[in-house]
This record gives C-alpha cells, structure tokens and sequence, in this order.
C-alpha cells in the first residue's frame, strides 16, 4: 500500500474550501458513484483533480511543518521501524514537513487501518509531549492506494524519493 497523512494544518483553509466546492462541482456531475465503478477516464480525472492536487498543495509545505525538526522526525522515523518485520514490511518512505509517505505491505493477521492507526496515535501523543503541546497533530483521515503492480510501484517510489531533492527525509527500501 501506498499511505500518507498529513498534520491538521497542513492545508491552509482556502485550499480545503476549494477543494470542497471542487469535491461538490465533481459530484453534482457525476453523481454519487463509488470511484472505483467510474469508466477509467474518469477515475484518471479524479484523482489528477484531487489527490495530485493535494499532494502538491502538502509539498507546498503549508501549516506548522513540525516534522523539519530533528526530534519530532526522529519519532516518525523509529515509529515507522518499531514493528518492521513482525507487524508489516517497511517499504521506501518520507516524511516531510508536515506529511508522510510510505510504502508498507501489512504482514498475515495484520490490517492496513490498525497499522496506520497505530503509527498516527503513538507519534502524535510523543510529539505533542516533545513539543510541550496538546490538541489534534494529524489530520483524522488518511490517503490510502493499493499497488497493484510493479509499475505503479515504481512510479509511487520515485515519488517518494523525489521528496529528498525538497531536503526531506527519505529512506529507500525496496520490495
């Protein structure tokens, strides 16, 4: 899988706004259907429209990008290797300013949800105590992707790797 998330203020709120007037424009046109049942055109669409769109408006590196320090990345970091191996396998990762990506292939007995959950509860709590603050660190909802070739893997871990010409924290492990 291919799964980022990002802070709560990662976008600023002009851009969410848009986003929504966007999100409601796409549905009045094309209804309420699961993207997965759209013609393949249109799924393409969509995802340039939305999630392509997010990506650059988060390595815009809008909010309050606590993961340039050292200390709030390093917790990303070790969360990110504490059960490599008996929980999921760790692909290539970044974690930048104020958002994540990673590949991960959740072992037998494991969920995706129960990982991600686990990795967002854990670093949000250590950071906010590192950071002597409270509140909501991540956004609530996550970005998730199946990949479902060795093509896409590749493009999704170009990506990723690309995130380090932007000085961000990236580490390669592949598959």
């Amino acid at each position: 899988y291919f799964v980022t998330w990002r802070q709560g203020d990662s976008l600023p709120s002009e851009k969410r706004e848009q986003l929504q007037r966007d999100r409601d424009a796409w549905q009045r046109l094309h209804g309420s259907k699961k993207l997965k049942d759209l013609p393949l055109t249109l799924q393409k669409l969509y995802y340039q429209l939305f999630d392509h769109r997010v990506q650059q408006w988060l390595d815009a590196g809008s909010g309050s990008c606590v993961l340039k320090q050292e200390r709030p990345r390093r917790i990303v970091v070790d969360a990110l290797h504490r059960f490599n191996g008996t929980r999921y396998t760790l692909g290539t990762f970044a974690v930048a300013g104020n958002h994540v990506h990673v590949l991960v292939a959740p072992l037998p007995g494991m969920s995706l949800s129960k990982i991600v959950h686990s990795w967002k509860s854990f670093t949000a709590n250590a950071i906010n105590e590192q950071l002597q603050r409270t509140g909501a660190l991540w956004k609530h909802e996550s970005y998730d992707h199946l990949v479902r070739n060795e093509g896409a893997l590749d493009r999704i871990s170009d990506y990723i790797l690309r995130h380090a010409e932007r000085g961000n924290y990236v580490e390669e492990h592949p598959f």
